[in-house]
Protein backbone atom coordinates (compact mmCIF):
# COMPACT_ATOMS: atom_id res chain seq x y z
CA UNK A 1 0.00 0.00 0.00
CA UNK A 2 1.24 3.54 -1.00
CA UNK A 3 1.98 6.26 1.47
CA UNK A 4 -0.79 8.10 0.27
CA UNK A 5 -3.06 5.33 0.91
CA UNK A 6 -3.26 5.12 4.05
CA UNK A 7 -4.01 8.89 5.07
CA UNK A 8 -7.28 8.66 1.70
CA UNK A 9 -8.81 5.82 3.80
CA UNK A 10 -8.95 7.61 6.84
CA UNK A 11 -10.48 10.84 5.79
CA UNK A 12 -12.93 8.74 3.89
CA UNK A 13 -13.68 6.84 6.83
CA UNK A 14 -13.87 10.32 8.67
CA UNK A 15 -16.49 11.35 5.95
CA UNK A 16 -18.67 8.65 6.26
CA UNK A 17 -18.48 9.25 10.20
CA UNK A 18 -19.84 12.52 9.20
CA UNK A 19 -22.72 11.26 7.28
CA UNK A 20 -23.88 9.08 9.92
CA UNK A 21 -21.79 6.05 9.12
CA UNK A 22 -20.36 4.08 12.62
CA UNK A 23 -16.81 3.47 10.94
CA UNK A 24 -14.73 2.79 13.61
CA UNK A 25 -10.73 1.92 14.13
CA UNK A 26 -11.77 -1.71 13.62
CA UNK A 27 -14.06 -1.53 10.52
CA UNK A 28 -10.63 0.98 9.46
CA UNK A 29 -8.58 -1.94 9.46
CA UNK A 30 -10.44 -4.04 7.82
CA UNK A 31 -11.08 -1.98 5.08
CA UNK A 32 -7.04 -1.73 4.96
CA UNK A 33 -6.64 -5.40 4.74
CA UNK A 34 -9.21 -5.40 2.21
CA UNK A 35 -7.16 -3.08 -0.08
CA UNK A 36 -4.00 -5.25 0.89
CA UNK A 37 -6.07 -8.19 -0.93
CA UNK A 38 -7.59 -6.39 -3.47
CA UNK A 39 -5.07 -3.77 -4.50
CA UNK A 40 -6.38 -0.71 -7.01
CA UNK A 41 -6.13 -2.06 -10.72
CA UNK A 42 -10.29 -3.35 -10.61
CA UNK A 43 -11.87 -0.32 -8.77
CA UNK A 44 -15.47 -1.55 -8.76
CA UNK A 45 -13.69 -4.55 -7.09
CA UNK A 46 -12.32 -1.97 -4.55
CA UNK A 47 -15.12 -0.52 -4.06
CA UNK A 48 -17.32 -3.91 -2.93
CA UNK A 49 -14.26 -4.44 -0.74
CA UNK A 50 -14.62 -1.53 1.41
CA UNK A 51 -18.37 -1.63 1.59
CA UNK A 52 -18.26 -5.07 2.92
CA UNK A 53 -15.66 -3.83 5.70
CA UNK A 54 -17.31 -0.19 6.75
CA UNK A 55 -21.29 -0.70 5.62
CA UNK A 56 -23.57 -1.88 8.16
CA UNK A 57 -26.93 -1.24 7.92
CA UNK A 58 -29.55 -0.65 5.62
CA UNK A 59 -29.91 2.31 3.69
CA UNK A 60 -25.94 3.41 3.97
CA UNK A 61 -25.24 2.25 0.48
CA UNK A 62 -26.03 5.25 -1.26
CA UNK A 63 -24.01 7.26 0.79
CA UNK A 64 -20.95 5.26 0.64
CA UNK A 65 -21.17 4.87 -3.37
CA UNK A 66 -21.77 8.62 -2.83
CA UNK A 67 -18.49 9.26 -0.67
CA UNK A 68 -15.93 6.51 -2.40
CA UNK A 69 -16.12 8.50 -5.78
CA UNK A 70 -15.37 11.47 -3.99
CA UNK A 71 -12.45 10.26 -2.50
CA UNK A 72 -11.76 7.02 -4.77
CA UNK A 73 -12.07 8.81 -8.10
CA UNK A 74 -12.75 7.27 -11.62
CA UNK A 75 -10.17 10.12 -13.16
CA UNK A 76 -8.85 13.54 -12.71
CA UNK A 77 -10.33 16.53 -14.90
CA UNK A 78 -12.42 16.25 -17.66
CA UNK A 79 -12.98 13.20 -19.31
CA UNK A 80 -11.39 11.80 -22.53
CA UNK A 81 -14.09 12.11 -24.74
CA UNK A 82 -14.56 15.61 -23.87
CA UNK A 83 -10.94 16.95 -24.87
CA UNK A 84 -10.84 14.46 -27.79
CA UNK A 85 -14.37 14.13 -29.35
CA UNK A 86 -16.13 17.05 -27.88
CA UNK A 87 -19.64 17.87 -29.34
CA UNK A 88 -20.03 21.20 -30.82
CA UNK A 89 -23.43 21.86 -29.47
CA UNK A 90 -26.19 21.14 -27.03
CA UNK A 91 -28.26 19.36 -29.59
CA UNK A 92 -25.60 16.91 -31.14
CA UNK A 93 -24.92 16.39 -27.15
CA UNK A 94 -28.23 15.04 -27.02
CA UNK A 95 -28.22 13.11 -30.16
CA UNK A 96 -25.22 11.10 -28.77
CA UNK A 97 -26.86 10.82 -25.57
CA UNK A 98 -30.27 9.73 -27.04
CA UNK A 99 -28.40 6.93 -28.89
CA UNK A 100 -26.39 5.88 -25.64
CA UNK A 101 -29.66 5.10 -23.80
CA UNK A 102 -30.95 3.23 -26.83
CA UNK A 103 -28.14 0.84 -27.05
CA UNK A 104 -27.98 0.97 -22.71
CA UNK A 105 -24.35 1.68 -23.51
CA UNK A 106 -23.13 2.22 -19.56
CA UNK A 107 -19.36 2.93 -20.88
CA UNK A 108 -20.47 5.93 -23.33
CA UNK A 109 -23.47 7.17 -20.86
CA UNK A 110 -20.57 7.39 -18.29
CA UNK A 111 -18.29 9.37 -20.24
CA UNK A 112 -21.07 11.45 -21.68
CA UNK A 113 -21.81 12.40 -18.52
CA UNK A 114 -18.38 13.64 -17.58
CA UNK A 115 -18.94 15.80 -21.30
CA UNK A 116 -21.98 17.20 -20.23
CA UNK A 117 -20.66 18.57 -16.52
CA UNK A 118 -18.21 19.95 -18.71
CA UNK A 119 -19.89 21.81 -21.15
CA UNK A 120 -22.76 22.59 -19.39
CA UNK A 121 -22.23 22.49 -15.34
CA UNK A 122 -19.20 24.96 -14.96
CA UNK A 123 -20.34 28.79 -13.23
CA UNK A 124 -18.00 31.51 -12.47
CA UNK A 125 -14.78 30.49 -12.96
CA UNK A 126 -14.63 26.98 -12.27
CA UNK A 127 -11.11 26.94 -11.01
CA UNK A 128 -10.86 29.60 -8.87
CA UNK A 129 -13.03 31.15 -6.25
CA UNK A 130 -16.50 31.50 -6.21
CA UNK A 131 -16.99 29.12 -9.01
CA UNK A 132 -17.16 25.64 -9.62
CA UNK A 133 -19.32 22.40 -11.34
CA UNK A 134 -23.00 22.15 -10.71
CA UNK A 135 -25.04 18.96 -11.28
CA UNK A 136 -28.29 20.92 -11.08
CA UNK A 137 -27.38 23.41 -13.63
CA UNK A 138 -26.25 20.24 -16.38
CA UNK A 139 -29.49 18.46 -16.13
CA UNK A 140 -31.62 21.31 -16.40
CA UNK A 141 -29.45 22.56 -19.42
CA UNK A 142 -29.34 19.25 -20.97
CA UNK A 143 -33.12 18.26 -20.16
CA UNK A 144 -32.38 14.15 -20.55
CA UNK A 145 -36.03 13.03 -19.24
CA UNK A 146 -37.51 14.79 -22.60
CA UNK A 147 -35.46 11.91 -24.68
CA UNK A 148 -37.54 9.40 -23.06
CA UNK A 149 -39.97 8.92 -26.48
CA UNK A 150 -37.31 9.50 -28.80
CA UNK A 151 -35.03 6.71 -27.24
CA UNK A 152 -38.13 4.23 -27.23
CA UNK A 153 -38.60 5.02 -30.87
CA UNK A 154 -34.96 4.51 -31.49
CA UNK A 155 -35.08 0.89 -29.59
CA UNK A 156 -38.89 -0.34 -31.38
CA UNK A 157 -37.19 0.57 -34.74
CA UNK A 158 -37.85 -2.18 -37.06
CA UNK A 159 -40.04 -4.40 -34.60
CA UNK A 160 -43.65 -5.03 -34.50
CA UNK A 161 -45.63 -2.99 -31.86
CA UNK A 162 -45.97 -4.84 -28.90
CA UNK A 163 -49.23 -4.97 -26.51
CA UNK A 164 -49.94 -2.22 -23.64
CA UNK A 165 -47.88 -4.01 -20.90
CA UNK A 166 -44.93 -4.50 -23.02
CA UNK A 167 -44.89 -0.99 -23.91
CA UNK A 168 -45.34 0.20 -20.00
CA UNK A 169 -42.26 -2.20 -19.22
CA UNK A 170 -40.08 -0.48 -21.80
CA UNK A 171 -40.82 2.81 -20.80
CA UNK A 172 -40.22 2.22 -17.02
CA UNK A 173 -36.50 0.41 -18.33
CA UNK A 174 -36.48 3.70 -20.07
CA UNK A 175 -36.38 5.62 -17.50
CA UNK A 176 -35.04 3.86 -15.56
CA UNK A 177 -31.56 4.48 -18.15
CA UNK A 178 -32.62 7.91 -17.49
CA UNK A 179 -32.07 8.41 -14.09
CA UNK A 180 -29.27 6.04 -13.89
CA UNK A 181 -27.40 8.81 -16.17
CA UNK A 182 -28.88 11.83 -14.02
CA UNK A 183 -26.73 9.94 -11.11
CA UNK A 184 -23.65 9.78 -12.90
CA UNK A 185 -24.33 13.30 -13.85
CA UNK A 186 -24.79 14.15 -9.92
CA UNK A 187 -21.16 12.12 -9.58
CA UNK A 188 -18.93 13.46 -12.05
CA UNK A 189 -20.26 17.04 -10.92
CA UNK A 190 -18.78 16.24 -7.56
CA UNK A 191 -15.53 14.41 -9.07
CA UNK A 192 -14.92 17.72 -10.51
CA UNK A 193 -16.03 19.99 -7.70
CA UNK A 194 -13.51 17.83 -4.85
CA UNK A 195 -10.85 18.84 -7.58
CA UNK A 196 -11.46 22.32 -6.45
CA UNK A 197 -12.87 22.80 -3.06
CA UNK A 198 -11.31 19.66 -1.50
CA UNK A 199 -12.92 16.09 -1.30
CA UNK A 200 -13.27 16.93 2.59
CA UNK A 201 -15.60 20.08 1.86
CA UNK A 202 -18.21 18.55 -1.00
CA UNK A 203 -18.41 15.00 1.20
CA UNK A 204 -19.88 17.48 3.79
CA UNK A 205 -22.08 19.48 1.71
CA UNK A 206 -22.59 17.91 -1.27
CA UNK A 207 -23.69 14.07 -0.52
CA UNK A 208 -27.24 13.32 0.38
CA UNK A 209 -28.08 11.90 3.44
CA UNK A 210 -28.90 8.53 4.34
CA UNK A 211 -32.63 7.81 4.21
CA UNK A 212 -32.98 7.61 8.31
CA UNK A 213 -31.13 11.27 8.46
CA UNK A 214 -33.62 12.61 6.12
CA UNK A 215 -35.64 15.50 7.34
CA UNK A 216 -39.16 14.77 7.14
CA UNK A 217 -39.97 18.16 6.87
CA UNK A 218 -38.17 18.96 3.50
CA UNK A 219 -37.80 15.16 2.35
CA UNK A 220 -38.55 14.90 -1.52
CA UNK A 221 -40.74 12.40 -3.06
CA UNK A 222 -37.91 9.80 -4.15
CA UNK A 223 -36.72 10.16 -0.27
CA UNK A 224 -40.03 9.69 1.10
CA UNK A 225 -40.46 6.15 -0.67
CA UNK A 226 -36.88 5.21 0.27
CA UNK A 227 -38.46 6.21 3.79
CA UNK A 228 -41.36 4.23 3.28
CA UNK A 229 -39.08 0.74 2.31
CA UNK A 230 -37.60 1.28 5.42
CA UNK A 231 -41.04 1.03 7.77
CA UNK A 232 -40.88 -3.23 7.95
CA UNK A 233 -37.41 -3.52 9.04
CA UNK A 234 -37.36 -0.76 11.43
CA UNK A 235 -40.15 -1.70 13.21
CA UNK A 236 -39.39 -5.25 13.25
CA UNK A 237 -35.58 -3.89 15.10
CA UNK A 238 -37.82 -1.73 17.40
CA UNK A 239 -39.94 -4.84 18.14
CA UNK A 240 -37.05 -6.58 19.15
CA UNK A 241 -35.81 -3.80 21.57
CA UNK A 242 -39.30 -3.53 22.97
CA UNK A 243 -39.63 -7.09 23.96
CA UNK A 244 -36.23 -7.17 25.82
CA UNK A 245 -37.31 -4.22 27.60
CA UNK A 246 -39.93 -6.13 28.06
CA UNK A 247 -38.07 -9.32 29.73
CA UNK A 248 -35.88 -7.08 31.55
CA UNK A 249 -38.72 -5.16 33.28
CA UNK A 250 -40.58 -8.30 33.97
CA UNK A 251 -38.59 -9.21 37.01
CA UNK A 252 -39.72 -6.06 38.67
CA UNK A 253 -37.79 -4.76 41.56
CA UNK A 254 -35.58 -6.59 44.46
CA UNK A 255 -37.70 -8.41 47.13
CA UNK A 256 -35.20 -7.72 50.12
CA UNK A 257 -36.82 -9.70 52.86
CA UNK A 258 -36.78 -12.57 50.33
CA UNK A 259 -33.00 -11.94 49.50
CA UNK A 260 -31.79 -12.05 53.00
CA UNK A 261 -33.42 -15.10 53.79
CA UNK A 262 -31.72 -16.78 50.94
CA UNK A 263 -28.25 -15.28 51.70
CA UNK A 264 -28.46 -17.09 55.07
CA UNK A 265 -27.01 -20.47 52.65
CA UNK A 266 -24.14 -18.61 51.51
CA UNK A 267 -22.72 -16.68 54.69
CA UNK A 268 -24.75 -14.16 54.26
CA UNK A 269 -23.56 -12.96 51.11
CA UNK A 270 -26.48 -12.05 48.54
CA UNK A 271 -25.44 -13.88 45.47
CA UNK A 272 -29.16 -15.03 44.69
CA UNK A 273 -31.38 -12.48 44.80
CA UNK A 274 -35.29 -12.63 44.61
CA UNK A 275 -37.27 -10.21 43.15
CA UNK A 276 -41.09 -9.35 42.92
CA UNK A 277 -42.60 -10.19 39.45
CA UNK A 278 -44.47 -8.22 37.75
CA UNK A 279 -47.64 -8.79 37.18
CA UNK A 280 -47.66 -9.07 32.86
CA UNK A 281 -49.93 -6.25 31.08
CA UNK A 282 -49.57 -4.93 27.37
CA UNK A 283 -50.09 -0.83 27.98
CA UNK A 284 -52.08 0.96 25.35
CA UNK A 285 -51.30 3.52 23.03
CA UNK A 286 -52.94 6.47 21.38
CA UNK A 287 -51.74 8.17 18.48
CA UNK A 288 -53.13 11.82 18.38
CA UNK A 289 -51.89 13.12 15.01
CA UNK A 290 -51.75 16.48 13.05
CA UNK A 291 -52.01 15.78 9.30
CA UNK A 292 -52.14 19.16 8.18
CA UNK A 293 -49.94 19.71 4.84
CA UNK A 294 -46.66 20.73 7.06
CA UNK A 295 -46.12 18.07 9.12
CA UNK A 296 -48.75 15.04 7.18
CA UNK A 297 -45.01 12.83 5.74
CA UNK A 298 -44.08 13.23 9.75
CA UNK A 299 -46.79 11.94 11.04
CA UNK A 300 -48.21 9.07 8.38
CA UNK A 301 -45.34 7.17 8.45
CA UNK A 302 -45.16 7.42 12.49
CA UNK A 303 -48.56 6.22 12.41
CA UNK A 304 -47.37 3.41 10.00
CA UNK A 305 -44.26 2.34 12.23
CA UNK A 306 -46.16 2.41 15.31
CA UNK A 307 -49.07 0.06 13.83
CA UNK A 308 -46.65 -2.12 12.20
CA UNK A 309 -45.73 -2.03 16.39
CA UNK A 310 -49.05 -3.47 17.39
CA UNK A 311 -48.37 -6.46 18.70
CA UNK A 312 -46.47 -5.53 21.23
CA UNK A 313 -49.44 -3.33 22.89
CA UNK A 314 -52.69 -4.49 23.72
CA UNK A 315 -54.27 -1.98 22.27
CA UNK A 316 -53.39 1.13 19.76
CA UNK A 317 -55.70 3.80 18.56
CA UNK A 318 -55.06 6.22 15.95
CA UNK A 319 -56.96 9.94 15.99
CA UNK A 320 -55.74 12.26 13.08
CA UNK A 321 -56.87 16.27 12.76
CA UNK A 322 -56.29 19.43 11.08
CA UNK A 323 -58.81 21.59 12.71
CA UNK A 324 -61.17 18.77 13.59
CA UNK A 325 -60.32 15.16 15.12
CA UNK A 326 -61.70 12.19 13.51
CA UNK A 327 -60.92 8.29 15.07
CA UNK A 328 -59.01 6.78 11.46
CA UNK A 329 -57.68 3.39 13.29
CA UNK A 330 -59.49 1.61 10.43
CA UNK A 331 -57.71 3.22 8.04
CA UNK A 332 -54.24 2.64 9.34
CA UNK A 333 -55.13 -0.99 9.70
CA UNK A 334 -56.46 -1.22 5.78
CA UNK A 335 -52.79 -2.47 4.92
CA UNK A 336 -51.85 0.24 3.33
CA UNK A 337 -47.67 0.79 3.67
CA UNK A 338 -47.58 4.30 1.44
CA UNK A 339 -47.37 6.82 3.91
CA UNK A 340 -48.81 9.04 0.57
CA UNK A 341 -51.34 7.18 0.03
CA UNK A 342 -52.61 6.57 3.68
CA UNK A 343 -52.63 10.00 4.00
CA UNK A 344 -55.06 10.80 1.29
CA UNK A 345 -56.96 8.20 2.16
CA UNK A 346 -57.59 9.75 5.47
CA UNK A 347 -57.76 13.49 4.29
CA UNK A 348 -60.56 12.14 1.77
CA UNK A 349 -62.72 9.66 3.73
CA UNK A 350 -62.45 10.98 7.19
CA UNK A 351 -64.22 14.35 8.79
CA UNK A 352 -60.65 16.11 9.84
CA UNK A 353 -61.25 19.39 8.30
CA UNK A 354 -63.49 22.28 7.88
CA UNK A 355 -63.44 24.68 5.08
CA UNK A 356 -59.68 26.93 6.00
CA UNK A 357 -57.66 23.79 5.95
CA UNK A 358 -55.26 25.17 9.03
CA UNK A 359 -54.67 23.65 11.69
CA UNK A 360 -56.22 24.57 14.86
CA UNK A 361 -54.94 22.72 18.19
CA UNK A 362 -56.86 24.11 20.57
CA UNK A 363 -59.94 22.56 19.01
CA UNK A 364 -58.52 19.59 17.98
CA UNK A 365 -57.53 18.65 21.54
CA UNK A 366 -60.59 20.34 23.05
CA UNK A 367 -62.59 17.56 20.58
CA UNK A 368 -60.48 14.66 21.41
CA UNK A 369 -60.83 15.80 25.44
CA UNK A 370 -65.06 15.71 25.15
CA UNK A 371 -65.65 13.40 22.33
CA UNK A 372 -63.00 10.41 22.92
CA UNK A 373 -62.40 10.37 26.86
CA UNK A 374 -62.88 6.74 27.10
CA UNK A 375 -60.07 6.07 24.66
CA UNK A 376 -57.73 7.01 27.43
CA UNK A 377 -56.58 5.46 30.76
CA UNK A 378 -54.37 4.43 33.69
CA UNK A 379 -52.80 1.99 30.95
CA UNK A 380 -52.70 4.28 27.83
CA UNK A 381 -49.81 6.29 26.90
CA UNK A 382 -50.65 9.34 24.31
CA UNK A 383 -48.37 10.26 21.78
CA UNK A 384 -49.12 13.79 20.04
CA UNK A 385 -47.81 14.48 16.63
CA UNK A 386 -47.47 17.77 14.98
CA UNK A 387 -45.04 21.15 15.09
CA UNK A 388 -47.49 22.57 17.67
CA UNK A 389 -48.15 25.65 15.41
CA UNK A 390 -51.49 27.12 16.21
CA UNK A 391 -51.70 29.50 13.29
CA UNK A 392 -52.61 32.32 15.79
CA UNK A 393 -55.99 30.20 17.74
CA UNK A 394 -55.85 29.27 21.41
CA UNK A 395 -53.82 26.44 21.97
CA UNK A 396 -56.37 24.75 24.82
CA UNK A 397 -53.97 23.99 27.14
CA UNK A 398 -56.90 23.10 29.33
CA UNK A 399 -57.77 20.08 27.25
CA UNK A 400 -54.14 19.03 27.33
CA UNK A 401 -54.17 19.20 31.20
CA UNK A 402 -57.33 16.91 31.34
CA UNK A 403 -55.58 14.03 28.72
CA UNK A 404 -52.47 14.01 30.81
CA UNK A 405 -54.35 13.47 34.16
CA UNK A 406 -56.26 10.37 33.07
CA UNK A 407 -53.40 9.11 30.92
CA UNK A 408 -50.49 6.63 32.18
CA UNK A 409 -47.98 9.08 30.65
CA UNK A 410 -47.94 11.84 27.95
CA UNK A 411 -45.23 12.66 24.83
CA UNK A 412 -45.10 14.93 22.33
CA UNK A 413 -43.14 14.14 18.95
CA UNK A 414 -42.31 17.13 17.31
CA UNK A 415 -40.68 16.94 13.33
CA UNK A 416 -39.05 20.50 13.97
CA UNK A 417 -35.96 21.41 15.39
CA UNK A 418 -35.25 22.58 18.79
CA UNK A 419 -34.75 25.80 18.07
CA UNK A 420 -37.84 26.86 16.06
CA UNK A 421 -40.09 25.73 18.49
CA UNK A 422 -40.81 29.41 19.96
CA UNK A 423 -40.84 31.24 16.54
CA UNK A 424 -43.69 33.12 14.53
CA UNK A 425 -47.45 30.83 15.70
CA UNK A 426 -45.76 28.25 17.80
CA UNK A 427 -46.69 26.90 20.91
CA UNK A 428 -44.80 24.17 21.44
CA UNK A 429 -42.91 25.70 24.49
CA UNK A 430 -46.14 26.32 26.26
CA UNK A 431 -47.02 22.50 25.27
CA UNK A 432 -44.21 22.00 27.06
CA UNK A 433 -44.83 23.06 29.97
CA UNK A 434 -47.85 20.13 30.44
CA UNK A 435 -45.94 17.33 28.45
CA UNK A 436 -42.80 15.87 27.83
CA UNK A 437 -41.54 17.09 23.97
CA UNK A 438 -39.48 15.59 21.84
CA UNK A 439 -37.55 16.96 18.57
CA UNK A 440 -38.03 14.06 15.81
CA UNK A 441 -36.91 15.40 12.63
CA UNK A 442 -35.65 12.11 10.99
CA UNK A 443 -36.00 8.45 11.12
CA UNK A 444 -33.10 8.27 13.11
CA UNK A 445 -34.51 10.63 16.48
CA UNK A 446 -37.91 9.00 15.66
CA UNK A 447 -36.83 5.11 16.20
CA UNK A 448 -34.19 6.31 19.72
CA UNK A 449 -37.25 7.90 21.15
CA UNK A 450 -39.54 5.35 20.11
CA UNK A 451 -37.62 2.83 21.68
CA UNK A 452 -37.09 4.83 24.40
CA UNK A 453 -40.47 6.09 25.47
CA UNK A 454 -43.04 3.58 24.49
CA UNK A 455 -43.99 1.66 27.57
CA UNK A 456 -42.90 -2.09 28.17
Amino acid sequence: MTSAVPERLTAFVRALRVQGIPAGPSETVDAAAALEVLGFADRELMREGLAAALVRRGGQRSVFDAAFDVYFPAGVGAPERAREDRPENLEQLRDQLAAALAEDDRQALAQLAGVAVDLLGSYGTASGPGGGWSAHQTLDRLQPQTLIVRVLAAIRAGTPPGDAFTDRLERDEVRRRVEGFRGRVRTEARRRAAEVRGAERVAKHAIPPAADRVDFLIASRSQLAELRRTIQPLSRKLATRLAARRRASARGRIDLRRTLRRSLSTGGVPVRPAYRHRRPSRPEIVLLCDISGSVAGFANFTMLLVQALRDQFGKVRVFAFVNQTEEVTGLVDGGDADPERLGARILTEAEVSRWDGHSDYGDALGQFDEDWADAVGPRTSVLILGDARTNGGDPNLDALRRIRGRARQVFWLNPERRALWSTGDSAALEYAELVEMHECRNVRQLSTVVTRLLPV
